[in-house]
């Protein structure tokens, strides 16, 4: 049997179907595998302890909390405290469960493959994995939010994995803000410098890992043979779609949902390939969820106008009916 491996993700009751649909593509498609889940909320928790989650662990923020991010929690926003605790969630579940490494997800990442294929990718001499954010060229926002994105990242419980994970754990509770200050931006700018800085740090190369809103249109995609295969533009490589990260998906009323963040195009292969099928697992999920917690309604969400009406007061010039999508 394949070792096992480790993941951890963390997200509270506004995220949990994604959550939960992370979890159901990792049952899919990795072999042999165990998720630790940090519920933001004790509601959160409750529904996942009910879904009765075999290859998860659920972490609530009673047993997870220290006195430093305790410190400095009230100092910071729900989202800053969630990038804050990231760092911190990676340490807990290596030293708590005495793992060999850990892998942090997004939890609005959904896997078309086994992520094994991107962890046997890491050299027996690297202890780190990172990924990069791949922008395509127009949405090119390194300067601000980094090179690499804190999606898919691998940490080895060993003297260089730890000291890389506990240098960010003591950046993170020093400073992790909505902001850029300093050539800091959140949890995330940090990962700038770390090829240099530390030894044994692992930039991903498959191109089917971080596959997101801002870097799809570098890519065409098809299915051949139930199988999908992403080509890359510029240089004609193919691939297979490992996961895709589904950052800026919202959800509205009457069954409408918005692809992604302010100016992002999503092509048609796209929302066909990826979009598309990743709703109808949400909309599994949802009702699953529904199962085990009678106070669960998606259809109280806010009218989606409400968010073209935050764009146009923030100045975005977009185009709102590329990335509608209606169900």
């Amino acid at each position: 049997m394949s070792s096992k491996m480790n993941f951890c993700t963390l997200f509270d009751s506004n995220y949990m179907s994604r959550g939960v649909a992370l979890y159901r593509s990792l049952e899919e498609q990795a072999d042999h595998f165990h998720l630790y889940m940090l519920a933001f909320d004790d509601n959160c928790a409750d529904v996942l302890r009910k879904l009765n989650l075999t290859h998860a662990t659920v972490i609530t923020l009673k047993l997870f909390e220290d006195e430093d991010l305790l410190r400095v929690k009230k100092e910071r926003s729900r989202g800053e405290y969630c990038w804050t605790s990231t760092s911190s969630l990676i340490l807990y579940c290596i030293k708590t469960y005495e793992l060999t490494h850990c892998t942090y997800l997004d939890a609005d990442m959904y896997f078309y493959q086994s992520p094994r294929i991107l962890l046997d990718e890491i050299p027996q001499n690297c202890s780190v994995l990172i990924t990069e954010h791949r922008y395509t060229k127009q949405y090119d926002q390194s300067i601000k939010s980094g090179k690499y994105c804190v999606q898919f990242m691998y940490f080895r419980n060993d003297t260089n994995g730890i000291k890389v994970l506990n240098w960010w754990r003591d950046a993170c509770i020093e400073w992790c803000y909505n902001r850029m200050e300093d050539g800091k931006f959140g949890d995330q700018k940090y990962l700038d410098s770390w090829t240099t800085q530390f030894e044994g740090v692992w930039e991903l190369q498959h191109l089917g890992g971080g596959l997101a809103p801002w870097n799809c249109q570098q890519y065409q995609f098809s299915r051949e043979k139930n199988t999908l295969i992403g080509t890359e533009k510029k240089t004609e490589l193919d691939f297979k779609p490992v996961f895709y990260h589904y950052h800026g998906l919202r959800f509205y009323k009457k069954n409408k949902s918005i692809f992604a963040d302010k100016y992002y195009l999503i092509s048609i292969a796209v929302r066909k390939y990826f979009y598309y099928p990743y709703l109808k697992k949400i909309a599994a999920v949802e009702k699953e969820i529904a199962g085990v917690n009678n106070n669960f309604d998606p259809s109280g969400r806010k009218p989606y106008n409400e968010y073209l009406k935050e764009l146009l007061f923030n100045g975005y010039v977009v185009l709102v009916k590329r990335n509608l999508l209606k169900k």
